[in-house]
């Protein structure tokens, strides 16, 4: 395997927010828009997901596997909606589930894996 390579790290909480490793990226924590409603976090955290894979030569296009964070997991409804839209068919596998933020206007949140290959 190749180098791994920390793209992005966030030293105040100890994290690295983009990875290549392989013929894989790994991108966490994508997320924008606290406080605002849903839809806007949905489109805000993809807009994220999209700056991060650009910092590696990618698009969307390239996402293979999303999991998707909810704090409220009835909030599921509103995604595929998003999806068709911002992925015009070509969808990644993906899960959902509903997580406890950090802080309460925080409603949702991606974490990606890219192929490269």
């Amino acid at each position: 395997m190749s180098e791994i390579r920390r793209v992005e790290t966030d030293e105040f909480w100890a994290d690295s927010t983009v990875i290549e490793a392989g013929d894989y990226v790994f991108v966490g924590y994508c997320m924008s828009g606290e406080g605002k409603p849903i839809v806007d976090q949905i489109n805000g955290a993809i807009d994220v997901l999209e700056k991060r894979l650009a910092m590696v030569g990618l698009t969307l296009d390239s996402v293979v596997k999303m999991d998707c964070l909810f704090k409220d997991i009835s909030d599921l409804n509103y995604l595929s909606d998003v999806l068709k839209d911002r992925f015009k068919g070509k969808y990644p596998a993906r899960k959902a589930f509903s997580s406890q933020f950090i802080r309460e206007g925080i409603l949702f949140q991606i974490d990606a894996i890219a192929y490269k290959g």
